[in-house]
């Protein structure tokens, strides 16, 4: 059979409300302009079929883009009807489809017909899926459900000492047991012969999560018997990854029961972890071995000697390690460190640091934020000594400033670089660095978080440098960033899937637009006409001074009708240009208005927005935003005063994949928008309502008794309620 190749372009768009989907491959940089190899006899009836499946689904209150006001259905759908000999599309052509599409969006694909089910349950989108989901009995079919996969991970959260969770634990065991790859069980209560039931048969575990689960420890007796810990041995010989942060009450006892099972770790968390390194504050004397009641340091350097094979990972976060322990840790021999956190340990110095790199060189991932005492001395000491590093977080080590970070760029496979609220960072001297001959740098994503230096002329020169490489960029709370920036960034980093410009008061609507600002026309003889007697703070009416204007005072120029006009037939940088955002934080940019906000704001696989504190923004903008940005998952309108029930009734049809929204301190929000959300944003899984008080309690118990999967509904100083009231 011939072989025809089909555009992108004849391809149907896309209509991702949630309830029916008219196609799946949109011209709007979902796929590029990839040409689809296809059999001319499918290819032919390609968009009548899709249609036609569609509509097939719709309720008789939808249309589809085609439709014909003659008749109840559209034009496809009629065509479709008259030629029922077209052989379905083969699930394979279905499955090369779905290879453009992100998660979310195949997801609404296999709710289309059954051979799209089929197709989205290939083998290559089924890995590394996680589900989350509460201890109850509701949660017993979803387990069931799962059996039919070939591999899952598990978050099981809420689980307590009731029936109910002893039964889902249960459950697990008996129907994914060998199927479990991860097992997650954050801050739950969960008994210690529950968990010894079920660990013995997870024997495909790769990943275990026991972060914060105090009660497993607290007794000391966990894994005490001897027959109960081959068992758990025998199922646990392929774990890699045992995640043990935040345990006040582990100990060198429990420690060595547990990590006895797990003889091949490639990672171990011991973030936030009580742990002696060199000294027993119960009994006033050195560290002795194989104590009951804490973990010390030595008991740490004996499993890193036992593993030492297979060790890769490490997470020391948020302990008081010293510099001697540290040395002592990276000395052993043989052991070949991948990635080290060392977040919040405020006594590491840059000697510490200068022997980590002499011993450990092929780290590519080190977090060493929040060390406060760490200066210029041991980023050089990092530049010089791990060559292949590629993802570095200096996060509010205050004492590091420009010139030790002008010698990262020859770090040639450096990736991430997260100097947040390093508060003497201006990034000039690494835009001057990035433009040397010794530059090897290939950063994607850059954090210059509460970095109050940065001024335009940085962001202009990181962004002309850094081009299409660069996925991420933090700058929020930079104050003095204009619409320079914002101008420069949608020049130059088209790339981008993550823009952070939270509490960057100075961006207004000519930058969002890609417009310049006209400039006001000089008089003076209007600026010498006389206005009247001039008052100061501190001479009264005489007139000798005037104050100055305080900053940020100014408002910007109206954006009119004429310039919209412009700014839709230019071909300039606007925000819109940055077509592949998933991430925009705008919180607190109080310029902007709906005329940016809606010109902009079109961005197809959006899925985190924040425009709380953006006050003068309307329902114009909330609908707008709605239409264009269906993938939503995560939208923050805290604080916007002017939101009312008409715009979150007429935005909440087009979010239906929305699972967290926040809508705190709106006055204009009452019962009726709760009833919107309950009938339209089945997904929501989190609300913020506080200080909303025209809506009441009744109608957030009935909102949280019709949307199952409603887990956190915050409603302080909700009209009558009590602050502390969380139902």
């Amino acid at each position: 059979m011939r072989i025809r190749r089909m555009s992108y372009s004849s391809l149907p768009s896309v209509f991702n409300d949630g309830g029916c989907v008219c196609a799946f491959l949109s011209p709007e940089g979902r796929i590029g302009k990839s040409m689809f190899v296809m059999y001319e006899a499918w290819a032919e009836k390609l968009q009548e079929r899709m249609c036609g499946h569609m509509c097939g689904h719709m309720s008789k209150e939808r249309t589809c883009q085609n439709y014909n006001s003659r008749h109840p259905r559209c034009r496809h759908c009629t065509e479709f009807s008259r030629t029922m000999e077209t052989p379905d599309l083969p699930v394979e052509i279905i499955t090369y489809i779905l290879t453009f599409l992100h998660a979310p969006d195949r997801k609404e694909a296999s709710l289309v017909s059954k051979s799209w089910y089929i197709a989205s349950q290939d083998p290559q989108f089924q890995k590394n899926l996680t589900f989350k989901f509460p201890a109850s009995s509701s949660s017993l079919d979803v387990i069931r459900g799962l059996a039919r996969l070939p591999r899952c991970s598990l978050v099981i959260t809420h689980l307590d000492t009731s029936h109910a969770s002893r039964e889902v634990l249960a459950q697990v065991g008996r129907h994914l047991g060998p199927r479990l790859e991860s097992l997650s069980l954050p801050r739950s209560s969960v008994t210690e012969s529950s968990l010894l039931g079920l660990l013995p048969r997870l024997t495909a575990l790769r990943r275990l999560d026991l972060s914060g689960l105090d009660s497993l420890f607290m007794s000391g007796a966990f894994l005490s018997r001897e027959d109960m810990r081959r068992q758990v041995q025998a199922a646990l010989t392929h774990l890699e990854e045992l995640d043990l942060s935040g345990l006040r009450y582990l100990s060198d006892v429990s420690f060595n029961r547990l990590t006895g099972c797990t003889p091949h770790l490639r990672h171990l968390s011991l973030a936030g972890c009580h742990i002696a390194f060199e000294f027993d504050p119960y009994r006033g004397c050195p560290v002795g071995p194989d104590s009951s009641a804490l973990l010390s340091l030595r008991n740490l350097h004996r499993l890193l000697l036992q593993q030492v094979g297979t060790m890769q990972s490490l997470d020391l976060s948020r302990t008081s390690i010293t510099p001697e322990s540290l040395k002592a840790l990276v000395k052993v021999e043989g052991l070949c460190l991948h990635e080290l956190r060392l977040r919040g340990c405020k006594e590491l110095t840059d000697q510490a640091l200068v022997t980590l790199c002499r011993y450990q060189p092929a780290l590519r991932t080190l977090d060493i934020s929040a060390c406060s005492e760490l200066t210029n001395a041991a980023v050089l000491a990092v530049a010089s000594g791990l060559k292949d590093l590629q993802h570095l977080y200096l996060s509010r080590d205050w004492r590091v400033t420009d010139k030790g970070l002008s010698e990262l760029v020859m770090l040639k496979d450096l990736q991430t670089l997260d100097v947040s609220e390093c508060v003497h960072i201006s990034g000039t001297e690494l835009a001057k660095s990035l433009t040397g001959p010794q530059a090897k740098a290939q950063l994607a994503s850059l954090n210059f978080r509460n970095c109050s230096y940065i001024r335009d002329l940085a962001v202009f020169s990181l962004a002309q440098t850094l081009g299409p490489r660069l996925r991420e960029l933090d700058l929020t709370s930079c104050p003095y960033l204009t619409d320079l920036s914002v101008s420069a960034i949608s020049t130059y980093l088209p790339a981008l899937a993550v823009l952070r410009l939270g509490w960057c008061k100075e961006i207004t609507d000519w930058g969002l637009l890609g417009m310049e600002q006209p400039s006001k026309e000089h008089n003076p003889d209007k600026d010498l006409e006389d206005k009247g007697p001039s008052f100061t703070r501190t001479f009264g009416n005489m007139g000798f001074f005037q104050p100055p204007p305080l900053p940020f005072s100014e408002k910007p120029q109206q954006v009119t009708e004429e310039y919209l006009g412009t700014f839709r037939k230019q071909e300039g940088a606007s925000l819109l240009a940055l077509r592949s955002l998933q991430e925009l934080d705008l919180t607190a940019c109080s310029k902007l208005t709906d005329t940016s906000i809606t010109q902009v704001l079109r961005y197809p696989d959006l899925q985190w927005l924040s425009l709380s504190m953006v006050t003068d923004i309307t329902d114009e903008s909330l609908v707008s935003v709605a239409q264009h940005c269906r993938s939503l998952r995560s939208l923050h309108l805290s604080h916007c005063p002017l939101l009312s029930d008409g715009g979150v009734a007429s935005a909440a049809p087009f979010l239906r994949r929305l699972e967290h929204l926040h809508l705190a301190a709106c006055p204009l929000i009452t019962n009726r928008s709760l009833a919107a959300l309950t009938q339209h944003c089945k997904r929501l899984q989190s609300l913020d309502i506080s200080r909303c008080k025209a809506i009441t309690m009744r109608a957030v118990e009935h909102l949280h008794s019709q949307l199952p999967f409603l887990d956190n509904v915050h409603c302080r100083f909700v009209g009558a309620a009590d602050p502390t009231f969380m139902p």
